[in-house]
């Protein structure tokens, strides 16, 4: 049996690579889940926002175009349940669904269900289809997380946003060019 990576072929992510079974898809499930989780535990508090920055956004969204729609679900749906259900890996080593930064994870779960059916058609093999990508999953989870953290503090929407939003762009918009240099240079890497 070899242990040779395939060329790639129109519509693979970076995790089709490497040689397919059950196995490597729950290995690679339970791998994502298990990045988020250690990313998470990369907090550092923000003055006047319940919400912390951390590495999770961006180890979801590296989860999401490596694996793909279906596993990059998966990875994420895992990380919150586990969660919910006790395992301290939330930020901070947080857990349950009652944080108001929980809207975010929900956020996370969509956004690298889209980012990885994006990876699929090519959007994580150049520098701009990249930082489209990752813009996009960015704003989804926003588009959740905010106004969660609205229902779950009472907040104002433009309270809201000025808590959980303004103070994070920034700190996004180098996530978004750190993925737009490693995503295309794995692909390089493995000339695909």
């Amino acid at each position: 049996m070899s242990t040779a990576v395939a060329p790639a072929r129109p519509g693979e992510v970076l995790a089709d690579l490497l040689p397919a079974s059950r196995v490597r898809d729950i290995a690679l499930v339970v791998g994502g889940a298990a990045l988020t989780g250690l990313a998470a535990q990369i907090s550092v508090p923000v003055p006047g926002s319940p919400v912390p920055v951390t590495g999770q956004t961006f180890a979801a969204l590296l989860v999401g175009t490596t694996l793909g729609a279906g596993r990059g679900f998966l990875s994420l749906a895992l990380y919150a349940i586990a969660g919910v259900a006790g395992m301290p890996w939330f930020a901070g080593a947080g857990s349950g669904s009652a944080a108001p930064s929980f809207g975010y994870i929900l956020g996370m779960i969509l956004a690298s269900t889209v980012v990885g059916a994006l990876a699929r058609r090519g959007a994580d093999r150049s520098v701009l289809r990249t930082a489209g990508a990752m813009l996009l999953g960015e704003a989804i989870i926003y588009a959740v997380g905010v106004p969660y953290l609205a229902v779950a503090t009472g907040m104002s929407a433009s309270a809201a946003v000025a808590a959980g939003l303004t103070p994070f762009l920034l700190g996004d918009a180098l996530k978004a060019a750190l993925a737009m240099g490693l995503l295309p240079s794995a692909w390089k890497l493995v000339k695909r």
